[in-house]
């Protein structure tokens, strides 16, 4: 008689708190989602780029690298896995100085999004000017 080591008698049915508990969990994402992309539409306004380029995928990065001054051809960087998460630290470093911040704030942004983000867009923080035009002059 055969038996299979990977056959399951029983399959798993979730329960009214599991249930509960994903849909409790997909609504404070959706919050959160929310909450950033008004975010980065406030931080586009503010540096006068038009606030709805921030929901629209891959055109965001190319406003954001205007923001910040690096070259519209680092969208390329992003799509290679590990430099991609470089090129978004720099990017993450950038913005903070041209909204006059510093590396403590770039740190937030990089590791506390969520948090940071949402200061920078609704706080009182000015666009001073892309930060690494500043750094090249």
């Amino acid at each position: 008689m055969y038996h299979s080591i990977l056959a399951q008698a029983e399959t798993y049915q979730p329960g009214p708190a599991e249930a509960a508990g994903a849909l409790v969990g997909s609504l404070v994402y959706l919050v959160l989602i929310v909450v950033l992309l008004v975010a980065m539409w406030k931080i586009f306004t503010k540096a006068g780029k038009p606030g709805w380029a921030a929901i629209v995928p891959i055109y965001n990065i190319i406003v954001l690298l205007e923001i910040i001054g690096r070259p519209v051809w680092w969208i390329v960087l992003m799509f290679i896995p590990l430099v991609n998460v470089v090129i978004g630290f720099i990017m993450s470093m950038d913005l903070a100085k041209s909204f006059g911040k510093g590396g403590g704030f770039a740190l937030g942004l990089i590791f506390l999004s969520p948090i940071f983000y949402p200061i920078l867009g609704f706080g009182s923080a000015q666009y001073t000017g892309s930060a690494a035009a500043e750094g090249a002059a």
